[in-house]
C-alpha cells in the first residue's frame, strides 16, 4: 500500500493506494500547530480503519508520497516519516525531487509542489497541452505544454475566501452556505449571493482558460481542461470548458512521484 498525503492551505487529503487504485481517502483540516505526534495519532486513527490495515502504525503501509504548501506541516510530516515510519520508503517533494516536468518559470523554486505534481498527472492521464483548475484556497489555472513542460499559470482567490470576504466585509452580508440557487437571478440576498459566487466563478473559469488556451497551442480545442479540488463540483456543471473531472489528481501526481523516484531507483 502506498500512502500519499497532500497537504493544503484549509484542507489536508490523504489516498491509500493498491497499485494504481485508489482504494481509500480522507480530508481533513489542514492544522499548522499539530505536531509530529499528534499528526501520527490521526495517521493511525484514520488507517486503523480499513480492513486492508493492521493495528500498527505503518502495518501495511510500503511507502509514502508527501507534498506541502504549509511548511511548517511538512516539517512535522517529514518527522513524522523519521520516528514512525522509518523503515518506509518515503518522497516528499521538494526541490531535488525528480518529477519529470520542466519548469519554464522566471523562478522555478517559486511554484507550489501540488502545481507541479498536477501537471504530472494531466500529461500522464491525458496528455498535452492541457489547463489544470484546482479549486482550493486560491483557484490556480497550471498550463501544461504538449512537451509535458510546466509553463506557468494564474492564481485567483478562491470560492470560500470570496464568500468569507462577503461576509465580512458586507456591511448587510453574512457567510452563506455554497449551494445551487432557484435562478440566476436571486429572489433574496442568500440566494443573490450565491448565485454571484457560482456563475461568477463559472464565467471566471471559461474566461481565463479560453484565454490560456489561445497562448498554449495553434487550436484552442487541442487543450484539455482538467478540474480538481474539493470545490470543483460546484461549478462543474456551469462551466463550458471544463473537460474532464479528477478529484484525485494531486494523489495520483504523488503516486506517480513516488514511482518515479522510490519504485524504480
Amino acid at each position: 500500500m502506498l500512502l500519499t498525503i497532500d497537504v493544503g492551505n484549509t484542507h489536508t487529503v490523504l489516498g491509500l493506494f493498491d497499485g494504481e487504485e485508489i482504494v481509500e481517502h480522507w480530508r481533513i483540516s489542514t492544522d499548522a500547530r499539530r505536531t509530529a505526534d499528534e499528526l501520527a495519532v490521526l495517521l493511525q486513527g484514520l488507517m486503523g480503519m480499513h480492513p486492508l490495515l493492521g493495528d500498527d502504525l505503518g502495518d501495511g503501509i510500503e511507502g509514502i508520497s508527501i507534498c506541502a504548501t504549509v511548511p511548517s506541516v511538512l516539517h512535522e510530516l517529514r518527522e513524522v516519516t523519521r520516528r514512525y515510519y522509518g523503515d518506509v520508503p518515503a518522497v516528499l517533494v521538494e526541490p531535488g525531487v525528480k518529477t519529470g516536468v520542466p519548469i519554464l518559470m522566471d523562478n522555478p523554486k517559486e511554484v507550489g509542489a501540488d502545481r507541479i505534481i498536477n501537471a504530472l498527472a494531466a500529461v500522464e492521464l491525458y496528455g498535452g497541452p492541457a489547463v489544470v483548475v484546482d479549486f482550493g484556497t486560491a483557484t490556480t489555472f497550471d498550463a501544461v505544454s504538449a512537451r509535458g513542460e510546466y509553463v506557468g499559470g494564474v492564481i485567483a482567490p478562491g470560492i470560500e475566501i470570496s464568500v468569507e470576504a462577503l461576509g465580512v466585509k458586507g456591511a448587510q452580508l453574512r457567510k452563506i452556505e455554497l449551494a445551487r440557487p432557484r435562478s440566476v437571478i436571486g429572489k433574496n440576498t442568500v440566494e443573490a449571493m450565491q448565485s454571484g459566487i457560482l456563475y461568477g466563478f463559472a464565467g471566471q473559469v471559461d474566461g481565463v482558460v479560453q484565454r490560456m488556451a489561445r497562448e498554449l497551442a495553434d487550436d484552442p480545442d487541442d487543450v484539455t481542461v482538467i478540474a480538481t479540488g474539493g470545490l470543483a463540483p460546484m461549478v462543474l456543471g456551469e462551466s463550458s470548458e471544463i473537460d474532464e473531472h479528477e478529484p484525485w489528481l494531486t494523489l495520483i501526481g504523488l503516486r506517480l512521484v513516488y514511482e518515479r523516484n522510490i519504485a524504480r531507483s
